[in-house]
């Protein structure tokens, strides 16, 4: 945040879970399944939006791939694997950076 928000209280509930206000939800893009990142600072408490690749996702990416290369070569030694997955890693990377 570049300025300062509207300010809001929140109760911690018996079981430790706080209700994040719905107008700061919607406005950081914050919906059921969300991952928050969270960890103290001083006296406060930060929660930070993260996004976690869909790791399942990724497998079925890197698995396609060695699928297609065994229908092609035939058999992959681990050396050859392991270029796939990495050349995956390095595309997916540039990618990100670009963005």
């Amino acid at each position: 945040m570049t300025k300062e928000e509207n300010s809001d209280i929140a109760i911690v509930s018996s079981k430790g879970q706080v209700v994040i206000p719905q107008a700061l939800r919607e406005k950081l893009g914050i919906k059921p399944k969300t991952k928050l990142i969270v960890y103290g600072f001083d006296d406060a408490i930060v929660m930070k939006k993260i996004n976690l690749p869909d790791i399942q996702k990724e497998l079925e990416t890197i698995y396609k791939k060695v699928d297609e290369n065994i229908a092609k070569f035939g058999e992959l030694s681990e050396d050859e694997i392991e270029e796939i997955i990495q050349k995956h890693r390095r595309t997916k990377h540039s990618s990100v950076e670009g963005s």
